[in-house]
């Protein structure tokens, strides 16, 4: 590694989380680089379906130091965050270095070394940010459908233009799924396989709506977390659970037309088969049955025998300078969204800014590493 850059943190993922600890450790005069795969800051949001419409109302969806643009209670589109996102590094100036995509991490003696392709970093600290859904998670009888079948994860879907002619399977009735099969109703007919999560109880963006968010809010973000006794307790139940409907519910599928059905079992002579042992003659099958944990790419002991981190509040006390953010439940219930990030980033921020570390100060890094 005599050729790797040395910084004091690197934070890998330069999304909400790993920007909302950059802003804290700025403001502590703390140096840092935020290295991201995409090639623009935000694109981790410009890249899912083009419909997509944030569920929580943009009173709630800014970060630290800086509030979402717009009225209080409209729902952002998916590009006006990752616009968001690029405008909040660029006026904390945050050096962020896009199209880095960071493939192995490791010791090198008392240092962090990572590897981007090429290109390699040592730091005394590392913030792993790249989120819980890193991994598209696809059934392992997938590749057993019929060829011509087109398959797509939410994550590569984008219009209702990329089906073929004929029907759709939609599998998984979490929000995804009911956002994809309500819109793809309107050109194909639609099937949703899955069990229903359960759905909040009031019209989303209604009036009765805005009490129950900013209830919803504050359970997930004062009750439920790891300082409460209820919050240990429903941890596991929460991490078991997919999240309630929220904007497209039951009522709303059925009126546009979507038939429901069990969840898919396997396949049966090229088309899928649900639990109740119907065969569906698709043309196409959208597969929005979430992401897993990949952590592969990190070379250290620092999980668990179910591979997840060992950590205290995103720290890991095996691995001292070794961080996590934007996990489920990482703290509170509301950890993995915006609205909860910045509290967890200030907290890491804080630990790291009270460790001694001999890195550069933050006006001696790389001129150019700020991507606008």
């Amino acid at each position: 590694m005599d050729d790797a850059e040395r910084f004091e943190t690197v934070i890998v993922g330069g999304g909400q989380a790993g920007l909302a600890v950059g802003y804290h450790l700025a403001r502590r005069g703390r140096p840092f680089v935020i290295l991201d795969a995409n090639e623009r800051i935000g694109d981790s949001w410009r890249a899912r379906w083009d419909s997509l419409r944030l569920f929580t109302p943009a009173r709630y969806d800014g970060l630290p130091g800086l509030r979402f643009p717009g009225p209080g209670w409209s729902f952002p589109m998916k590009d006006e965050m990752g616009d968001f996102l690029e405008a909040y590094a660029a006026r904390y100036e945050l050096p962020v270095r896009t199209g880095v995509f960071v493939d192995r991490l490791s010791r090198n003696g008392d240092r962090y070394a990572l590897t981007a392709g090429d290109a390699r970093f040592e730091a005394d600290h590392v913030v792993v940010a790249s989120g819980a859904n890193r991994a598209p998670r696809v059934p392992a009888f997938a590749p057993q459908l019929d060829p011509g079948i087109v398959q797509l994860h939410s994550s590569q879907y984008r219009s209702p233009s990329q089906l073929r002619d004929g029907d759709v399977l939609v599998v998984g009735l979490g929000n995804s799924g009911a956002e994809i099969g309500f819109e793809v109703a309107r050109t194909h007919r639609t099937f949703v396989a899955g069990n229903e999560p359960g759905h909040i109880p009031v019209r989303h963006g209604s009036i009765p709506f805005r009490f129950v968010v900013r209830a919803i809010r504050f359970l997930g973000h004062r009750v439920l977390t790891l300082g409460t006794p209820i919050g240990r307790k429903v941890r596991p139940k929460f991490l078991a659970r997919a999240t309630p409907l929220i904007r497209i519910r039951p009522k709303e599928l059925a009126a546009a037309g979507v038939e429901r059905g069990p969840r898919m079992a396997g396949v049966r002579g090229g088309l899928p088969e649900l639990e109740d042992g119907r065969t569906l003659e698709v043309a196409n099958v959208i597969w929005c049955t979430g992401y897993r944990l990949e952590f592969s790419w990190i070379d250290l002991p620092a999980f668990g025998d179910d591979g997840e981190p060992r950590h205290d509040r995103g720290v890991v006390s095996d691995e001292p300078g070794l961080y996590f953010m934007g996990l489920p439940f990482l703290y509170a219930a509301t950890s993995e969204v915006i609205p909860g990030v910045g509290r967890d980033a200030e907290h890491i921020a804080k630990r790291i800014a009270s460790r001694k570390s001999g890195g550069p100060r933050i006006n001696d890094l790389v001129a150019g590493s700020v991507a606008a």
